[in-house]
């Protein structure tokens, strides 16, 4: 009766213990700082998921339907199982536009953008406000379909280009904008002749502060020597040795509660 009442208890105690997120759980995040992708070619987007994977380190990932490698996009059907994986493993996202528009003014009616990828690639146009808030939502509506997880709410302008009209534009079809901080420019789609990986990294390390939100692409097309995973994995390292942790965007203190908040279907 002894034993099993021992039993009994111990049992209760990792429960408890379970319950609290302390059993198995890692400690907790006191340093955080906020590693985000952008799309990209996805050429290195496999390399990205693996060495994440192995340091044990989510990221939030910001979509945007890029031409690819493959010659397709970044959000077609080939691509569809890797997404699915990752929001599998627990990392955030948000929307960088289906067609990557690059803002350039505000104009009357709106806003003159533009588009990297899709039909009117590299020509301008002007998005009304339900032009633009359709932009932002595409990408939300193809991460559903890919993975049945909600996108947060959350984005970024391609580019960071922004003006506070189109923020105002973007804010009132429920979307919050994430830059990143100046430390967190991480430099890959800088020239690899002109910034080199060891550089870069090198800056990294000794910049980076806790809190600060990192920028990193899945593959630019015109660096020729490629930022991950060469730089990625060490960096990765290096600021845990310093004593940085990693948390996705749903725990930032400002942005927290938007990219919490799900887009629901339409």
């Amino acid at each position: 009766m002894r034993r099993a009442a021992d039993a009994l208890r111990r049992a209760a105690a990792v429960l408890l213990l379970a319950s609290a997120g302390w059993a198995g759980a890692a400690p907790p995040c006191d340093k955080p700082v906020y590693l985000t992708f952008d799309t990209g070619h996805m050429g290195v987007a496999p390399l990205v998921a693996r060495v994440l994977r192995e340091e044990g380190v989510k990221a939030t990932f910001f979509l945007a339907a890029e031409r690819t490698q493959q010659g397709g996009h970044s959000l077609d059907d080939h691509w569809a199982p890797w997404w699915r994986e990752l929001a599998a493993e627990g990392h955030a996202f948000g929307s960088h536009t289906w067609d990557h528009d690059v803002w350039q003014a505000d104009v009357a009616g709106g806003h003159r953008v533009r588009p990297t990828q899709g039909p009117q690639a590299l020509k301008s146009r002007v998005l009304d406000t339900a032009a633009y808030c359709r932009e932002l939502e595409r990408p939300a509506q193809r991460l559903a379909e890919m993975t049945g997880r909600p996108m947060g709410s959350v984005w970024r302008a391609p580019a960071g280009r922004v003006s506070p009209a189109l923020l105002r534009t973007a804010a009132s079809c429920g979307w919050t904008h994430v830059g990143w901080s100046d430390a967190g420019f991480l430099g890959d789609e800088l020239s690899s002749e002109r910034y080199p990986n060891d550089a870069l990294l090198k800056q990294a390390l000794a910049r980076v502060q806790p809190g600060d939100v990192l920028l990193a692409h899945l593959g630019i097309w015109s660096r020729k020597d490629p930022w991950a995973p060469a730089v990625l994995q060490p960096l990765l390292r290096g600021l845990k040795a310093r004593g940085l942790c990693f948390a996705t965007l749903p725990d930032h203190p400002v942005y927290g509660a938007a990219a919490a908040t799900p887009r629901r279907a339409r």
